[in-house]
């Protein structure tokens, strides 16, 4: 039995009865709110009401209003200029949203997508240089990539063409000299207008505002900005304009790429989940009638369904095919090229089991649990479109931060995947010079190195990783939010916790626990395998019915225990009941 540490939150009873009485809601409700960080009347308030009147003025984020006038004068000017997007969901639909919208404003506007393979990540000299061969402009709007192409956009600089960034990854040292860099993580100006200084009471509040943005985000704060200009300019077309269109597009990739559901994203994703099931785009419609996703589609399946179908075009060849599913006019163009879309997938899945099972056997053979506190792993022969999804399977499995590299020539790249407390990108800039290059997050990211230098750098990540880790760091934490009697889990209570949606990064699923329980009667393995397990759970006077998702091969709970779990509602034949998700069990003192 996989062993996970309970966190429980600390209670602060009388906020969490003052919140309740001041918004009219649940105690229950109250505590999880006050868990999530929401302790006041107003951000709560805000939490549970995320609506896009409350999105805060797009010219207050960095850069854009930069972005804005260049943008401008190619539009008076006629200039033509490209979209440099990027191969993953984020990329795909911010390129595909920027393009549709500055092709309906009247801009001359064409995008390019890098080949994964050939020209690697981001504005990368050879992605460069076949971009513009293809498109032969003065003007690129990097999406999704840009911050740390430091050389590249210097010399595009200097070669006369214009370069605006628009991203999310963290900076390096260096910062290139594009003519705008619209990026939370840069703060050149705060940007912040007199009339608002009162509605922000701290500079670090200004320095940190959007930083939940991915690139999506923030190519819709753009959009949003553009219009807002065009309407001042009396300009026909931004008045016209309606950039919600957008938002099933802005969920899609926000969540695809693990972007905390929080601020901004909270709000723009809730919005696009609820287009995305009313009256999603026609790319995006096509997508989930081929995935035979089920409605209504939520976080889940976007992340399992959705995305992993657009992602397996650009891990295995192109990413073209996504961006022309998201740009779609017609039925009869859209239908095949999903049908192309979940044939990459189902291929991609049989590349990913393959080097799952290569790469556990092969660290079975060197793994020292007291030693190995990264796991560092790699083969030339290794897909590199898929090792990011390995690096993450691993990582989970093994609850350590993971390395896992494919071939590139007479290189190897891959990719990382790290656990909470420790900074992955942090770690590879003390190894930087065993590396070739490097970037992403604390969480996440890419790295090239030579292969003569792989166990060096085993050696000295790990080295750095046990001046970080301690081995209980390794330990799988669960935070729950509090101690429950089962007589509180009525339908009720739980649809009022359905509030807390959408659950994804940065606002977890709600979890209990109740003490002294004991099954009221005899449980039952479900599922085709029998790989399930459901069960009914009873204090004495309450029963509540419980499933256990894979279950099947844990140590199941007897007798007196303690169970830790997510409540939910279950819908069969029109009947609504509330059912116990299970994580976790032990038995009572």
């Amino acid at each position: 039995m996989k062993k996970i540490r309970w966190r429980i939150e600390h209670q602060d009873e009388l906020l969490a009865s003052h919140l309740s009485k001041k918004l009219g809601i649940s105690p229950l409700l109250a505590k999880c709110l006050i868990n999530r960080g929401y302790r006041d009347e107003k951000s709560a308030q805000l939490f549970l009401k995320p609506e896009l009147k409350n999105l805060k003025d797009p010219f207050l984020l960095s850069g854009i209003r930069e972005a804005v006038e260049r943008l401008f004068l190619a539009l008076e000017k006629e200039e033509p200029l490209v979209i440099f997007g990027d191969y993953d969901v984020d990329g795909v639909t911010s390129t595909a949203i920027l393009y549709d919208y500055l092709r309906k404003g009247g801009w001359d506007a064409y995008y390019y997508l890098p080949r994964r393979m050939e020209e690697g990540y981001g504005l990368s000299h050879d992605g460069v240089a076949n971009c513009l061969k293809k498109h032969p402009v003065k003007l690129i709007v990097a999406v999704d990539c840009g911050t740390n192409a430091v050389d590249v956009i210097n010399e595009l600089r200097k070669e006369g063409i214009d370069v605006i960034v628009l991203d999310h990854h963290q900076p390096s040292m260096l910062l290139p000299c594009a003519n705008a860099i619209v990026n939370p993580f840069v703060n050149k100006t705060l940007n912040l207008p007199e009339k608002d200084l009162p509605n922000y009471p701290s500079i670090f509040e200004l320095v940190s505002a959007f930083q939940e943005l991915c690139s999506v985000g923030i190519v819709f704060k753009l959009v949003h900005a553009l219009t807002k200009r065009g309407r001042e300019l009396g300009l026909g077309w931004a008045n016209n304009s309606d950039i919600r269109e957008y938002l099933d597009l802005v969920a899609l990739g926000t969540v695809a790429d693990l972007a905390p559901l929080v601020g901004e994203n909270r709000i723009l994703v809730t919005a696009g989940l609820k287009k995305m099931n009313k009256n999603p785009s026609l790319g995006l419609a096509t997508l989930i009638e081929v995935s035979n996703a089920p409605k209504p589609i939520g976080v889940y399946e976007i992340g399992f369904m959705l995305a992993p179908r657009l992602n397996a075009a650009g891990r295995l060849e192109t990413a073209e095919d996504a961006l022309h599913l998201l740009i779609a006019e017609t039925e009869e163009e859209a239908l095949p090229i999903a049908q192309r879309l979940d044939a990459k997938n189902h291929e991609r899945q049989r590349i990913e089991y393959e080097i799952v099972e290569e790469a556990l056997a092969l660290i079975a053979k060197w793994f020292n649990p007291e030693e190995d506190y990264v796991i560092v792993e790699g083969n030339p022969d290794w897909h590199i479109g898929v090792v990011g999804i390995v690096a993450s399977r691993i990582s989970q499995q093994m609850n350590r931060p993971t390395i896992i590299f494919g071939g590139e020539g007479n290189y190897l790249r891959g990719s990382a995947r790290s656990i909470d407390k420790f900074n992955i990108v942090s770690a590879l800039s003390d190894c930087r010079d065993l590396l070739l290059k490097f970037g992403g997050h604390s969480m996440a990211a890419g790295v090239s190195i030579a292969p003569d230098k792989l166990s060096e750098f085993r050696k000295k990540l790990n080295s750095i990783a046990k001046s970080v880790l301690k081995t209980e760091d390794f330990i799988e934490e669960i935070d729950v939010d509090c101690e429950v009697e089962l007589e509180l889990l009525s339908l009720g209570n739980i649809e009022e916790l359905e509030r807390l949606k959408p659950f994804g990064i940065g606002n977890r699923p709600v979890s209990f626990f109740a003490k002294n329980l004991k099954h009221s009667r005899p449980l039952i393995r479900v599922g085709s395998e029998r790989q399930h397990v459901k069960m009914w759970i009873t204090d004495g006077n309450n029963t509540v019915e419980a499933v256990w998702w894979n279950g099947g091969n844990e140590i199941l709970p007897v007798g007196r225990f303690d169970l830790l779990f997510t409540p939910q509602i279950n819908e069969f034949r029109n009947t609504r009941n509330v059912q116990l998700r299970v994580i976790d069990w032990r038995e009572s003192e």
